[in-house]
């Protein structure tokens, strides 16, 4: 138990998916495997990862409350995959990355991400981009995320009047979804997709580092 409390901790870590908000890529009661060491050596989220944050300072403005000895055991068993995560994680996808300008939606009801649109191809089918309208410029070294189940999803567009503006800061980030590991059925890779491929960075060019999605 040691063993694999020292790897989920700091290397790659088991997470239940605790709602639908990520439908259809992440199903409820999904366990997805997430690399720790993703974000560790300088490289930072891009458009269309899935990530795992700690919320707090930014989806919620306290930490919870709660018996202490209880919480550590839960976070013991979260760390396994054994028990739904800690109330202030989260996994969203990444929308926007330091510097974006991200904006919902266009005559198409499409997001734009510095002036490009995404058809954003993983949404849970018959959802749509949003049906909260926004505007807003992603600070350097945060956020905006949002869940493939928009309608059921509460996420980046939900705190857009709080502190930070909805956004998460990269330090939050606790790792990079890569795997769903269970159960064993859905054994399969988490891509991050293509359609952002061709977002220009700020002032850069279509798929430039920072930015473009992953294979």
């Amino acid at each position: 138990m040691a063993l694999v409390l020292l790897v989920s901790g700091f290397v790659v870590q088991p997470f239940q998916i605790p709602s639908g908000s990520m439908e259809a890529t992440l199903r409820p009661g999904d366990r997805v495997l997430v690399n720790k060491l993703a974000y560790r050596f300088g490289d930072d989220p891009r458009r269309g990862d899935v990530v795992v944050f700690d919320g707090t300072g930014s989806f919620l403005q306290e930490g919870p409350s709660g018996n202490p000895v209880t919480g550590v055991l839960r976070k013991a068993a979260a760390a396994v995959g054994l028990a739904e995560p800690a109330e202030t994680d989260y996994i969203k996808r990444v929308v926007g990355v330091g510097g974006d300008r991200v904006i919902c939606c266009d005559k198409r009801g499409r997001i734009e991400v510095n002036g490009r649109p995404v058809n954003e191809d993983y949404l849970y089918p018959g959802d749509t981009p949003s049906q909260v309208p926004f505007d807003t410029v992603v600070p350097e070294g945060r956020l905006w995320v949002m869940g493939d189940h928009r309608s059921a999803s509460r996420d980046s567009r939900d705190h857009l009047g709080e502190p930070g503006g909805g956004t998460v800061p990269v330090d939050q980030v606790i790792g990079r979804a890569d795997w769903i590991g269970w159960p064993f059925g859905r054994w399969s890779r988490i891509r991050g997709p293509e359609v952002f491929a061709h977002v220009p960075t700020p002032g850069g060019a279509p798929g430039a580092v920072p930015g473009g999605a992953r294979g």
